[in-house]
């Protein structure tokens, strides 16, 4: 596995120790990323470098694809994400939606990057009908099927 710095080795180990308890389907990629399957949701976890002597937590979930952008909706998923206790809505180039969170890795307790995965999950779960029919599109946990 290629670690850019110890701090990154140092937080995926962790976070290793930890997905057993939380998650019984997990995939180790061949980057410091996790897949996880919650249901039927796909949570990917990355262990990012963030200087040279801190590591990021980032979790994310795709929340939904083939949406048309416009104001509108941008509008509404800003507005959200002033509502989040932490997280919030991002947009990829090609429009797909999703939910994310980023915690800082070396102090990061096992409570807290529990309470972040339930975060990515229910907002994933909560917003992706409602923004498919709103805006169209297809819900992510549908269009993974199709792959």
């Amino acid at each position: 596995m290629n670690f850019q710095t110890e701090a990154q080795h140092d937080c995926y180990q962790k976070v290793v120790e930890w997905l057993p308890e939380i998650c019984d389907r997990v995939s180790h990629a061949q980057n410091p990323i996790f897949s996880l399957q919650l249901g039927s949701a796909t949570i990917l976890v990355e262990i990012r470098p963030f200087r040279e002597l801190e590591s990021v937590i980032y979790i994310w979930a795709y929340v939904a694809t083939d949406v048309e952008v416009s104001s509108d909706l941008l509008l509404y998923l800003l507005k959200q994400n002033d509502i989040f206790r932490f997280g919030g809505f991002s947009m990829a180039d090609d429009g797909d939606i999703k939910f994310h969170v980023t915690l800082l890795g070396a102090s990061c307790q096992q409570n807290e990057f529990k309470l972040a995965l339930d975060e990515v999950l229910n907002s994933a779960d909560r917003y992706d009908d409602l923004i498919v029919e709103r805006w169209g599109g297809r819900r992510a946990a549908d269009a993974l099927f199709d792959i």
